[in-house]
């Protein structure tokens, strides 16, 4: 077995301590954290959003740091700032909650554009500069923003360019009368002790061997073939106001990649591809009003496109 699905499925199982019929979100944050990516999380409040992140850097041994986006909330509280020292007579750098190897930025979109753009340094060059001064951000580095999909009044919706950052997007919704029968069953307190009796169980160097492991996956020529195709014709749907970039196709290519390795295979069908296409350019594609006020969804779309792009043949 890989170091990729040791690492992943050892997180899904020891997180289902925690977690009630969350294995499906874990596995693709999972996914991520490996190769770096960073995470669109939509949902409702009260849904575990939260502590699906907390759950999985501690099981990692990664640092967690969080933070509440509001409207007012600026640049230096996430990145951090130079303070004066008046005992040195010099300034001091204090790093902001950004500087952790998975931060958890809730409603990412409640924030306003300036201080979008000092996270969208951070996620694009994996860097940030305070004063002046840059400052290298741990490895690995991934951010984890979460948006209300109801919720939109005095809000500001993220730019193209910061979608498209995102590795993929999660929809976590709410448990099903199973599910929540279970989650009653066990109550806060017992879920609570069960995440303080959590120990880490994956080093950093496994999950450095676990990104290598991915990149080694093979790819055929009809694969790449597969996925220009697909990305071509979101591009040409009519409900497409901006479909799939390059960056989303070598997004596409990479969570293939994760999906045939999490599959014990070392190379990549058109499964993979079909299953890692929903998490990885539904963010990606954002459709026109007039098609928006029909019920079309990004979704919608491109199942439609993987309904019409021809499968390539074993």
């Amino acid at each position: 077995m890989s170091v990729f699905s040791r690492v992943v499925e050892s997180v899904v199982e020891e997180s289902s301590k925690v977690l009630v019929d969350r294995q499906r979100y874990v596995e693709l944050i999972t996914f991520s954290i490996i190769l770096e990516g960073h995470v669109l999380i939509e949902g409702i409040p009260g849904i575990a959003k939260t502590l699906t992140a907390k759950t999985i850097a501690k099981l990692l041994n990664l640092t967690f740091s969080r933070i509440q986006c509001t409207v007012d909330i600026l640049p230096s509280d996430i990145i951090g700032t130079k303070i004066f020292n008046q005992k040195t007579s010099d300034f001091e750098l204090r790093l902001g909650p950004i500087y952790s190897n998975i931060v958890l930025v809730d409603e990412i979109n409640r924030a306003s554009p300036r201080a979008q753009s000092a996270l969208l340094e951070a996620m694009q060059e994996r860097q940030v500069t305070i004063d002046g001064e840059t400052v290298k951000l741990p490895k690995p580095f991934t951010v984890l923003a979460t948006q209300n999909p109801i919720e939109l009044e005095g809000t500001f919706p993220l730019p193209e360019a910061q979608l498209d950052r995102f590795y993929i997007k999660v929809a976590m919704g709410i448990l099903e009368r199973e599910s929540l029968i279970k989650l009653l069953r066990r109550g806060l307190r017992s879920i609570e002790i069960e995440f303080e009796n959590l120990k880490p169980i994956v080093s950093p160097g496994q999950i450095f061997k676990a990104a290598e492991e991915v990149h080694q996956v093979h790819v055929d020529d009809a694969i790449y073939d597969y996925i220009a195709r697909i990305v071509e014709y979101s591009n040409r749907h009519q409900a497409v106001r901006l479909g799939v970039t390059p960056r989303g196709a070598l997004m596409l290519l990479n969570l293939a990649k994760e999906f045939a390795l999490y599959d014990h295979r070392k190379y990549v069908i058109p499964d993979d591809v079909k299953n890692a296409s929903l998490p990885a350019l539904s963010h990606r594609v954002l459709l026109k009003p007039e098609y928006i006020a029909e019920g079309y969804t990004a979704e919608r779309v491109i199942q439609e496109v993987l309904s019409k792009v021809e499968v390539p043949k074993p």
